[in-house]
């Protein structure tokens, strides 16, 4: 791989990242980095973002149709919301049954596996059942038309 030298702009997203728990998107990314760097571009984003994925820096998620970033490298899971897109960490889960089992079916030497959960978060559930409260027909007298 060429070597590529250390830029202010790819330290800077690089801390952002990090520094982050969002799992943010480029766009995301770009507003953050503009408050430091004003005259960074959009396009400058995308290619640290592509370089530091291939560097093995960070982790490309992709969710809802776009990519989000993990600047969290530490073993852990996450969790997307299909409402609002919201992707959450997890505690990694060292499923070792899990290994051997797949292993057995399959013949590949497992050395870890990383697992995506998918469902709606806290707060798209809470709006969800107040939405359903609200619509809920009130029974009717016999005696009203």
């Amino acid at each position: 791989m060429k070597k590529t030298r250390n830029t202010r702009q790819r330290g800077i997203i690089l801390d952002i990242l990090r520094e982050s728990h969002e799992h943010p998107t480029a766009e995301i990314i770009y507003r953050d980095a503009r408050r430091v760097l004003p005259n960074i571009s959009l396009g400058t984003v995308y290619r640290n973002l592509k370089l530091l994925v291939e560097r093995g820096l960070i982790r490309e998620l992709n969710g809802r149709g776009f990519g989000r970033y993990d600047g969290n490298l530490a073993r852990h899971d996450h969790f997307t919301c299909q409402v609002c897109g919201q992707i959450s960490d997890l505690a990694a889960s060292e499923d070792r049954a899990l290994h051997r089992r797949v292993a057995a079916r399959t013949g590949f030497e497992i050395s870890h596996h990383r697992m995506e959960f998918y469902g709606r978060c806290p707060s798209c559930r809470a709006k969800a059942s107040s939405r359903a409260r609200a619509r809920k027909p009130r029974s009717r007298s016999p005696y009203t038309r």
